[in-house]
């Protein structure tokens, strides 16, 4: 394998990490409160449905757009999509947004799981629900990551190994841990995939803007897919410019007064 399809793995490796990890902490506090029956269920309903969105999606976008056209519409969303991961990891590098605590969400799930009565026998509606809706809202994520890199890398495969691989990396550690992985820095890796959205959609964006040229070919970067990494750089040193100048300034110490202040 070439340097691309590396770097297409582990970008859609990460992020679809990133994606799990949220997905399992919900998982596991149904199967934990409620029962595991009802929260395994909503979760392979929610598979079900993805697979036939990813079929239907794919297929949609390779067959109906010229290739030029394609990545500029996917290009634009991806770099929408990891503008908006990027914005929310520099409000929380520069301390303007709470970081992201899944013990925390854990804790809240459980408790909003409680508070919804016992379960009963049979399948459980309410573990089931909220399965369901976690596994696939965090799901859509991953399947417009695969869907996005995968077209525009012209290798669905190694997209979906990518995403394959973090699926199991996480269901392995969460049954290993049978506890929320709240010990992963989830804050750093979100920080990490709205970089990589951010320049890869922005390296294939720019290729799409040759739709609108004669014979609607895709522009050229200069050094190819080496732009990537230089798009990449630019895009982390803009991050840490906004980090610096968004950053919430530390409260000064209390002036500590000696006794000899307070009798005068």
């Amino acid at each position: 394998m070439n340097a691309a399809t590396w770097g297409l793995m582990i970008a859609t490796f990460v992020a679809c990490f990133v994606e799990m990890v949220e997905a399992t902490t919900i998982v596991m506090a149904m199967g934990f409160t409620r029962n595991w029956r009802s929260a395994m269920a909503g979760t392979a309903a929610a598979l079900a449905l993805l697979a036939v969105v990813t079929l239907a999606a794919g297929y949609a976008l390779a067959t109906w757009l010229p290739e030029s056209a394609l990545q500029l519409a996917i290009g634009g969303l991806l770099l929408i999509f990891g503008l908006q991961w990027l914005r929310k990891a520099i409000l929380r590098s520069s301390g303007r947004k709470a970081v992201h605590d899944e013990d925390a969400i854990y804790a809240d799930e459980v408790a909003a799981a409680k508070a919804a009565g016992s379960a009963r026998g049979g399948l459980d509606m309410f573990g089931f629900m909220v399965s369901f809706k976690g596994v696939f809202l965090e799901g859509m994520e991953v399947v417009f990551i695969v869907i996005t890199f995968g077209l525009n890398a012209n290798n669905i495969p190694a997209a979906s190994l990518g995403a394959v691989a973090a699926v199991v990396i996480v269901l392995a550690l969460a049954v290993a841990l049978k506890r929320p992985l709240s010990m992963i820095n989830e804050n750093l890796l979100k920080y990490g995939v709205g970089l990589l959205l951010a320049s890869f959609g922005t390296y294939w964006a720019v290729e799409g803007i040759g739709i609108f040229r004669g014979g609607h070919e895709s522009l050229q970067w200069p050094g190819s897919d080496l732009a990537i990494i230089g798009l990449l750089v630019v895009w982390f040193l803009l991050s840490r410019i906004f980090v610096s100048a968004l950053r919430t300034p530390r409260s000064p110490s209390p002036a500590v007064t000696t006794p000899h202040e307070v009798a005068k």
